[in-house]
């Protein structure tokens, strides 16, 4: 299985006003790591304009997501077909993006369509799910008696 997805599209979708701020394909690239994680899937995301400097490449290529910018002259509509005609299973194939071309173009190749909207249901839900078991790994200190001992008289002095 993995996903395909049109990234600023998706920005665009899930906070519109953050489109234009760099840092929200960073945001993006790691919110989809944790997804990727727990859906245990390979990723590619390809973002619209230049090469983003903050955004570490190299740290992302490692951990099966793949994120891609077009070259000068092209736009990630191109780069999003590019990648789909390279699959040769489209069977568990997303293509994540609400542009109207890009659906159809996945559907006609195979590949399974999912607007921005209906991925993005899911990438709540993943979020969720990962914010709740970091709160479970929470360490917890076990106080010894004697620790208890100690914050208890300094905090029951009376002045």
């Amino acid at each position: 299985m993995a996903y395909l997805i049109d990234g600023n599209n998706l920005i665009g979708y899930i906070s519109p006003s953050n489109l234009k701020k760099p840092e929200s394909k960073r945001d993006l690239a790691y919110q989809l790591l944790i997804f990727q994680k727990f859906k245990k899937t390979k990723i590619f995301l390809v973002f619209d304009g230049p090469l983003d400097l903050e955004l570490p490449l190299e740290d992302f290529q490692k951990k099966s997501l793949s994120i891609f910018y077009p070259n000068f002259g092209q736009d990630a509509d191109y780069i999003i077909k590019k990648i789909i005609d390279q699959q040769t299973d489209l069977r568990r194939f997303y293509v994540v993006s609400s542009d109207r071309d890009i659906k159809n173009y996945a559907r006609r190749q195979g590949a399974i369509s999912l607007s921005s909207a209906e991925f993005s249901k899911q990438l709540k839900k993943v979020l969720k799910r990962h914010k709740k078991s970091q709160e479970m790994k929470k360490d917890v200190a076990n106080l010894s008696p004697l620790e208890i001992s100690y914050w208890l008289k300094i905090f029951s002095r009376k002045k």
